[in-house]
């Protein structure tokens, strides 16, 4: 018998960059892994992501970050673990308070998605100093814009899916960026090669217009059997306007 104590919040994903002593906290995400709106249907790899995360304010990633993130790299110094890389934590907002859900040893998927175009200083230098155990002289640097990453998936995903389907790719406008996922070339040609085929990411001003922006390209987008959600980043701009 498993006792669990039950969390009702609010979840996001925070990334923290370690060299296995001194660590920097990348932008927070929110990440939507059900196929159908509403959280609906079955779990997939990630239907898309956005960031920042309205909750994960200056207080409660205070609170992350103490409570979480120090012991976290505390814990793995203590038991001789030289770690270096990105450990992901899956992170619950009950009632402005965070609980661990998960740890993994990457960055997410989708996720990655959106939280990359927010890291305006030099990513791979970022990389480098984690390999070389001089993070500590590493200023991460955010853009403050909003992103919001939408994913174009292969009819039947996550189940048995379809694929070879010839792709209408339309080049983006400035603000936003395609991101390859489930896609081969051939003959000059783009087509389906995967579960989920395209990621859509855009910057905004606001939560918004990045969102405006993703779904606008996403629907240019044409290749048969298309799918994806349309309701990524609402729950989010509810609670952005304090709604419940």
């Amino acid at each position: 018998v498993v006792v669990e104590e039950f969390l009702n919040g609010v979840e996001c994903s925070v990334f923290v960059a370690t060299d296995g002593k001194n660590y920097r906290i990348l932008p927070v995400a929110k990440d939507y892994k059900r196929i159908g709106d509403g959280d609906t249907g079955l779990n997939t790899g990630g239907m898309g992501s956005v960031s920042p995360v309205p909750f994960a304010d200056e207080v409660f990633m205070q609170k992350v970050e103490e409570r979480i993130v120090r012991p976290t790299i505390a814990g793995l110094i203590s038991e001789g673990i030289d770690y270096r890389g990105i450990i992901f934590v899956g992170v619950m907002n009950v009632g402005g308070d965070p609980y661990v859900i998960e740890y993994n040893c990457r960055m997410g998927d989708p996720e990655t998605e959106a939280v990359v175009l927010r890291i305006e200083s030099d990513f791979l230098e970022l990389l480098r100093r984690i390999a070389s155990g001089r993070i500590g002289f590493y200023e991460l640097k955010e853009d403050q814009r909003c992103v919001a990453s939408v994913m174009l998936v292969s009819r039947g995903y996550p189940g048995n899916y379809e694929k070879g389907k010839e792709m209408e790719i339309p080049i983006p406008p400035t603000d936003t960026i395609l991101f390859h996922a489930g896609t081969v070339m051939r003959d000059g040609k783009v087509y389906t090669n995967g579960g989920r085929v395209l990621a859509v990411s855009s910057y905004g001003s606001t939560p918004e217009a990045a969102l405006q922006r993703s779904y606008t390209h996403a629907r240019q987008v044409l290749y048969d059997g298309k799918n994806y959600r349309h309701d990524i980043g609402q729950d989010m701009l509810l609670l952005a306007k304090g709604d419940r």
